[in-house]
C-alpha cells in the first residue's frame, strides 16, 4: 500500500531585514530601503525593500552597485539583534502548530505537518493561520509555500510575492517542474544554469531529457538530485534542531589593510566576536579557521585543528599569527578578513569520546 504524501509548508519572511526597519521607523515605509553597507563604501546590500527592488536592486549586489541603480534608496546599518528577536518569536509561532521544523536562517523555515489534525489536516488552512499569527505578533508579512516535498515546498513560497500563499499538489508537481525555467530552480546558481543552457536545458522539460548518468557525469553528485527534481522527487527529510556545523564573522574594508600587526588586530577582534556569538550558544569550537580576500580578489584560507577547546588566549594568538604564514601578509593587500570556528561541541561536554589527537600527544 503506497503511503500517503507528506505536507510540507515552506514559511519565507518578505525582505525581512528590511520589512523590520520599515516596521520600527514610520519614515521608512513606502521607499526604496536597502539594508547593507554605504554605498561609498565596499559593503554588499543584505536585503532591500520590494520598492528598491523595482529599480533592479538585489541582495548580495554592491551597495556602490545597488546605489546607482537607485539613488534615491535609503542606506541603513543592518541590526542583527532585532532581526533574531523577531525570529525568535516566529520560531516561537512554528513550535505552537508543528512539532517538526527546521529553520534555515532567520527569515525561513520548513514545517513537516503530515501528522497534524489541525484545520481537518489542511496545511493549507495551517499555512493560512500561521502566516496570521506571524503577522499579529510581530507585524511582519510571510509568504507560504505548500507542497509534498521541500523543493517543490520552497518553490511554490516564490510565487505571488510578497504576502504569497501557494499550493503545488502531486497530481500538479511534475507539471509544474516541467514548466519551470531551470534558473528558478532551487539549489541551481547563475554558474550551474549556464552550464545547463550549454547542455540544452532551459526548463524543467529539458532537465528531465537528460539521462541520468549524463547528468552525473557532467555534474558529479549532484546529478541525482537534479534527475529527482527533474520528475518532482525530493526525499530529504525535514531535520529538526540541525546541529550548527560552524560560527564565522568577517569584515570587508573600506580601504585595503597590508602590514602584518593590523591584520593581526583585526583577526584577534574577529575571534573574540565569533567566541562570543558560540558562548551564546553554549558551544565550544576545536577548528580555527582565517580567511584572506587580496585586493585582486584571489581568496585563501588557513585552518588547524587543536585537542582542546579554542578560547580567547596567548596560545590562540600564537595560532593565528602561524596562520598568517606563507600568506603573503605584507606584501599583498587585504580587502577582507573572516574567522570561523568549527568542529562544534555543546559547551557542557567537556571531553570528546573520539576526539583528533595531536601528533604532540603521541608521545
Amino acid at each position: 500500500m503506497q503511503s500517503a504524501p507528506r505536507k510540507i509548508i515552506h514559511i519565507d519572511m518578505d525582505a525581512f531585514y528590511a520589512a523590520v526597519e520599515q516596521r520600527d521607523h514610520p519614515q521608512y515605509r513606502n521607499k526604496p530601503l536597502i539594508v547593507g553597507g554605504k554605498p561609498d563604501s565596499r559593503g554588499v546590500v543584505a536585503t532591500c525593500s520590494y520598492e528598491a527592488r523595482q529599480f533592479g536592486v538585489r541582495s548580495a549586489m554592491p551597495s556602490a552597485h545597488a546605489y546607482r541603480l537607485c539613488p534615491q534608496a535609503i542606506f541603513v546599518k543592518p541590526r542583527f539583534d532585532v532581526y533574531r528577536e523577531a525570529s525568535e518569536i516566529i520560531r516561537g509561532i512554528f513550535a505552537r502548530y508543528c512539532e517538526c521544523f527546521e529553520p534555515l536562517s532567520l527569515d525561513e523555515a520548513y514545517l513537516d505537518v503530515s501528522d497534524s489534525e489541525l484545520y481537518q489536516g489542511s496545511a493549507t488552512l495551517l499555512a493560512k493561520q500561521i502566516k496570521r499569527e506571524i503577522l499579529r505578533q510581530t507585524q511582519l508579512i510571510a509568504s507560504a509555500g505548500i507542497s509534498y516535498n521541500k523543493f517543490l515546498a520552497k518553490i511554490a513560497s516564490d510565487q505571488g510575492k510578497p504576502d504569497g500563499l501557494y499550493l503545488i499538489t502531486p497530481e500538479q508537481g511534475p507539471l509544474f517542474v516541467e514548466k519551470l525555467a531551470i534558473g528558478k530552480f532551487h539549489g541551481i546558481g547563475r554558474a550551474t544554469e549556464q552550464k545547463m543552457h550549454d547542455l540544452g536545458v532551459v526548463t524543467g522539460k529539458d532537465l528531465k531529457q537528460i539521462p541520468l548518468a549524463e547528468l552525473q557525469r557532467h555534474f558529479g553528485k549532484a546529478g541525482q538530485y537534479y534527475y529527482d527534481i527533474a520528475r518532482g522527487i525530493d526525499h530529504r527529510q525535514i531535520t529538526s534542531n540541525r546541529a550548527r556545523k560552524s560560527v564565522g564573522i568577517e569584515t570587508t574594508f573600506d580601504h585595503d589593510i597590508a602590514d602584518l600587526p593590523t591584520v593581526l588586530g583585526y583577526l584577534q577582534d574577529l575571534l573574540q566576536k565569533a567566541l562570543l556569538r558560540l558562548a551564546e550558544k553554549k558551544m565550544t569550537a576545536y577548528t580555527l579557521t582565517v580567511k584572506i580576500k587580496y585586493q585582486n580578489f584571489v581568496q585563501i584560507t588557513r585552518g588547524r585543528t587543536l585537542t582542546e577547546p579554542i578560547g580567547d588566549s596567548p596560545t590562540t594568538r600564537l595560532l593565528l599569527a602561524d596562520l598568517l604564514k606563507n600568506t603573503g601578509i605584507g606584501a599583498a593587500k587585504v580587502r577582507l578578513l573572516g574567522v570561523t570556528l568549527s568542529s562544534l561541541e555543546s559547551g557542557d561536554n567537556r571531553l570528546r569520546q573520539f576526539r583528533q589527537l595531536d601528533l604532540f600527544d603521541l608521545r
